[in-house]
């Protein structure tokens, strides 16, 4: 019996992107499945998504897919539907219901993209190229476009449903605002992006106010955020290691310490004995 990484569309769709992408315009790289992983990874980034699979984990990839608050229930429903796409595809009977499928997973990953933009700015090239990999009309490839029209019952739904999603997201990300300060900063005192993905904007509140008391800065100064930057580097620098923030420099780097220490060792022996 195989056992497939989260199912068998999943894994295929993976495997059809890593061995299509070298040809962007290609029909593999533009087919369904292989949307879908290009639009989780415009989401959350290649590495997110391929990693798990090549060391087949797939706990890591649930975390990887929900550190915007997303549930892990939401992201096994997409998975299920994915599948069901895919059966729908193998098997004749069954392709009346294709179309569904076809449009509720693309409303799924857009609800995904939307819980990323409320809790953290999207660039908007992240934003174009995602709305222009969804199977809508306006479709800049013509393979995405043509399985639209031989897809969806309605070939405008998809790009409604969106355009409607971003309208109401951006009315709640207005009154529900996230103050979020520096994400070094957040780092420093051991809070990831994880972390903060998970708090509202009263938590977020209360813990900047706590940022600030604990490194005795006033809330109410004008120059509030420029002191924390200026406290929070200083801090940083004091108990910063000695590294080039590349790991193969830092082993040379390492190497020749050590090689310097050694030839001194030896110097000073040669010298005194």
């Amino acid at each position: 019996m195989n056992t497939y990484f989260v199912n068998e569309a999943f894994e295929n769709g993976i495997k059809d992107y890593l061995n299509s992408k070298d040809n962007p315009e290609g029909i593999i790289y533009n087919s369904f499945l292989v949307v879908v992983i290009r639009m989780f990874i415009n989401i959350y980034g290649e590495l997110d998504i391929i990693n798990p699979y090549i060391v087949k984990n797939e706990e890591a990839l649930y975390t990887n897919l929900m550190k915007y608050g997303d549930k892990k229930e939401q992201i096994v429903q997409i998975f299920n539907l994915i599948q069901s796409f895919y059966n729908c595809s193998e098997d004749s009977i069954l392709l009346k219901e294709k179309c569904c499928f076809f449009v509720e997973i693309q409303k799924r990953i857009i609800d995904l993209f939307n819980s990323k933009r409320i809790n953290y700015d999207v660039s908007e090239d992240d934003t174009r190229e995602f709305f222009d990999l969804l199977y809508t009309p306006g479709t800049s490839n013509a393979l995405r476009m043509s399985y639209n029209y031989l897809n969806a019952e309605n070939i405008y739904e998809v790009a409604e449903y969106y355009k409607n999603s971003m309208k109401v997201q951006v009315e709640e990300k207005k009154e529900d605002k996230k103050e979020l300060l520096g994400f070094d900063i957040y780092n420093y005192f051991n809070y990831s992006i994880a972390d903060l993905s998970k708090m509202n904007s009263d938590d977020i509140r209360n813990l900047n106010k706590k940022i600030y008391k604990s490194l005795d800065i006033n809330e109410n100064s004008i120059n509030k955020e420029y002191l924390l930057k200026e406290k929070v580097k200083e801090l940083m620098n004091k108990h910063e290691p000695i590294t080039t923030g590349n790991g193969y420099v830092d082993i040379l780097l390492i190497m020749s310490i050590i090689v310097t220490v050694v030839m001194v060792i030896f110097i000073f022996i040669t010298f005194v004995f």
